[in-house]
C-alpha cells in the first residue's frame, strides 16, 4: 500500500488540463447521424432488442450524439445502445412523451420505460430491469489447470434499476443486484463475481448541460466504464457479477470532436454479505480518452466515416494481479505496478469494409513487495487490428475478415531492468479472443478469421478461429483473472494452440433472448508435453430484459 500511495501522487491531472485547455474551442453544433454505421468488428454478445413493432419511428433511445451514434452509439464512449444498453443509464426513452398512445401500447414494458412524475414532464423516472439465467460447462478448466474435470455451473443475475430525470440538467440512477451460482465441480466463487448478495451494482449522479458549444456533463458514483478499447478492459459481463468502479467521469461532445477524463477506484465484491461492497483502494483507473471524426467520404458507392482516438489510461494495482512470474516453476515475485498506457486508435467503415487499429505504449513501473529489490520500469506494447468486409444486400448479411492481435512478453528469468510484458489486470473482453479465459491479452500473439451471418433478423451466428503464439518464449503463459501459469522449463515452442468459437443467438420474442456460445480448446505439443490439456466450453443463457 506504501508504494501504490507513492503512486498515485502522480496522477493524470496534468494530461486531462492539456486536452481540456487545447480542444474546448471553435467546435459547434452535433450532425446527423451517420447513415451506414460501421458494423461490430468482433464477436460480442448480442443483446435483447425492445419489440420492434412497438419501437417509435426515428427514436433513438439514447441521447442524439450526432457523429457519435456510429456504431450503435458506442462511438459516445458509453457502451452499445442497441434498444437496451451494456449500461442501462446510457438510455434515453424520453420520446415515449411525444408518442401516440396507440404506439406505446403496443409493448406492454412501455408504461414503465417512461412515467410522468409531474405535469409538464420535466421530472420522470425509466425503470428497467435484467434476469439471466446462465450455464456453463468446461471439462478442462483452464486447460486443466483448475483441479476440476467437467466442471458446471449454473448463474442467476437479476438486475432492477430505476432512472430519475430530474429536469434537463440533473438526473440520479440506482441499479440494485442479486447473484446466485452453483454447480458441480465448481471453482472460482470466493472472487465475489458469481455469488453476490442484495447490493448496489450502480449509482451515480449526473450533471449535464450546454459549455463552449459541447453537450457537457460530470457523472458522480459507482458505475460501468465502457470508454476504452475491448482488448484492453471490459465490464466483465461473463460473470454474473459485472465490474462496476467508484468515481467521476466528466465528458464533453462537441461536433466532430468528444474528450472524456475519468479517474476511478474498482468496486470491492467482498465480503459476500447484503449492502457490504466497499471501494477496492489498491486497484485505480484513470486518465483520458478523446475521440476526433474524421471529414465523411464516400467509398465504393457508400458513405463511410472513420474515427481517430488517442488515449491515456493508467493503471495503479497491487496484490496477485501486479504480481511477475520468475524463472522457477510456479514461482512469483510480488509487488505493486503503475501502468502508464499510450494509444491510438484508427477505426470506422471505408465504404462495405469495418476496420480498427489500435497502437500502445505501456509504459510505468513495478516496484517488488521486497524492499531490497529495485523497481523496475516497464516497456511493452500491443497492436490490434481488425478488418470485416460486411455485404448487408446479400442474403444472410454475411460479414467476414480477420483479426490479427500481438500483446508483448518479456522474460521470467530477468529479475532486473525493464518489464517487457503487457499488463490487462481489469478483464479484457472475453468474447475478443478466448471465451474460456485460458488465455488472456498478455505475452500472446493472435490471428484468425472472424465472419457473421444473419440466418433471420431475429437468428445470428458468429465465428472466430485464432491461432495463438507467446510473443515470447522467454515469457510464462497467462490466463484470466491474473492467472500466471506454473508451465516455465520444461515448456518448449511458441505456439500455443488454436481456440476455435461460435456463437448462435436467437431473439425468439420480444426482450427474451437465446445465445448458445461453443468454444474448443485445442493445444500444440508443447502445451500438452507441458501439462495443459486440451478441452471445451460451451455456454447457454436465457436473457430476459426490459
Amino acid at each position: 500500500m506504501h508504494s501504490l500511495t507513492r503512486f498515485a501522487r502522480q496522477g493524470s491531472c496534468g494530461l486531462i488540463a492539456s486536452l481540456m485547455l487545447n480542444n474546448a474551442c471553435a467546435l459547434a453544433n452535433a450532425p446527423r447521424a451517420v447513415k451506414i454505421p460501421p458494423q461490430p468488428v468482433v464477436p460480442v454478445p448480442v443483446l435483447p432488442l425492445p419489440n420492434k413493432k412497438a419501437i417509435i419511428s426515428g427514436a433513438l433511445y439514447h441521447p442524439d450524439w450526432g457523429v457519435f451514434n456510429t456504431g450503435n452509439n458506442a462511438a459516445s464512449g458509453f457502451g452499445v445502445t442497441g434498444g437496451y444498453g451494456q449500461a442501462r443509464w446510457a438510455e434515453d426513452w424520453s420520446a415515449l412523451a411525444r408518442t401516440a398512445p396507440a404506439v406505446r401500447q403496443k409493448d406492454w414494458f412501455n408504461r414503465l420505460k417512461y412515467i410522468r412524475l409531474n405535469n409538464n414532464g420535466s421530472i420522470w423516472l425509466s425503470l428497467s430491469g435484467e434476469n439471466r439465467l446462465r450455464y456453463i460447462f468446461e471439462n478442462q478448466p483452464q486447460m486443466g489447470y483448475a483441479g476440476k474435470t467437467n466442471a458446471s455451473r449454473v448463474l442467476l443475475r437479476n438486475q432492477y434499476g430505476a432512472d430519475l430525470h430530474l429536469g434537463e440538467h440533473v438526473r440520479a440512477y440506482a441499479e440494485f443486484i442479486y447473484g446466485v451460482a452453483g454447480g458441480s465441480n465448481t471453482y472460482g466463487y470466493q472472487l465475489g463475481t458469481e455469488r453476490e448478495s442484495l447490493d448496489l451494482q450502480q449509482g451515480i449522479l449526473e450533471v449535464k448541460g450546454r459549455l463552449l458549444g459541447a453537450r457537457m456533463g460530470v457523472i458522480g458514483g459507482r458505475q460501468l466504464f465502457l470508454d476504452a478499447p475491448v482488448s484492453m478492459q471490459s465490464p466483465r459481463d461473463l460473470t454474473n457479477v459485472q465490474e462496476t468502479w467508484d468515481g467521476f467521469r466528466g465528458y464533453a461532445i462537441w461536433k466532430r470532436f468528444r474528450l472524456d477524463v475519468f479517474d476511478f477506484l474498482q468496486t470491492n465484491k467482498l465480503p459476500q454479505k447484503v449492502f457490504a461492497d466497499g471501494t477496492n483502494y489498491n486497484a485505480r483507473l484513470y486518465g483520458a480518452y478523446t475521440s476526433t471524426a474524421l471529414p465523411s467520404f464516400e467509398f465504393m458507392g457508400q458513405k463511410s466515416q472513420m474515427f481517430a482516438d488517442v488515449f491515456f489510461l493508467g493503471y495503479l494495482y497491487g496484490g496477485a494481479a501486479a504480481s511477475i512470474p520468475t524463472a522457477s516453476p510456479g514461482g512469483l515475485q510480488k509487488g505493486s505496478s503503475r501502468r502508464d498506457n499510450i494509444g491510438m486508435r484508427l477505426w470506422g467503415n471505408a465504404g462495405p469494409f469495418s476496420t480498427s487499429l489500435t497502437g500502445v505504449f505501456q509504459g510505468g513501473q513495478f516496484r517488488p513487495a521486497q524492499n531490497s529489490l529495485h523497481t523496475r520500469s516497464v516497456r511493452a506494447y500491443a497492436v490490434n487490428a481488425t478488418i470485416t468486409y460486411n455485404r448487408p444486400d446479400w442474403v444472410g448479411k454475411p460479414g467476414f475478415g480477420i483479426q490479427a492481435d500481438i500483446f508483448s512478453g518479456g522474460s521470467d528469468s530477468k529479475q532486473s531492468g525493464s518489464v517487457g510484458t503487457f499488463a490487462t489486470p481489469y478483464v479484457p473482453l472475453p468474447y475478443y479472443n478466448d471465451l474460456s479465459l485460458s488465455l488472456t491479452s498478455q505475452n500472446l500473439i493472435g490471428v484468425g478469421p472472424v465472419a457473421n451471418l444473419a440466418i433471420r433478423p431475429d437468428m445470428q451466428i458468429k465465428f472466430h478461429v485464432p491461432v495463438f503464439w507467446r510473443a515470447n518464449t522467454q515469457d510464462a503463459v497467462y490466463g484470466g483473472n491474473g492467472k500466471i501459469y506454473s508451465w516455465r522449463n520444461n515448456l518448449h515452442g511458441g505456439f500455443t494452440g488454436v481456440m476455435p468459437y461460435t456463437q448462435f443467438s436467437w431473439n425468439f420474442a420480444p426482450h427474451w433472448a437465446w445465445t448458445h456460445d461453443i468454444e474448443g480448446i485445442l493445444l500444440s505439443h508443447g502445451m500438452r508435453d507441458a501439462g495443459a490439456r486440451e478441452g471445451v466450453l460451451y455456454m447457454q443463457t436465457l436473457e430476459f430484459k426490459f
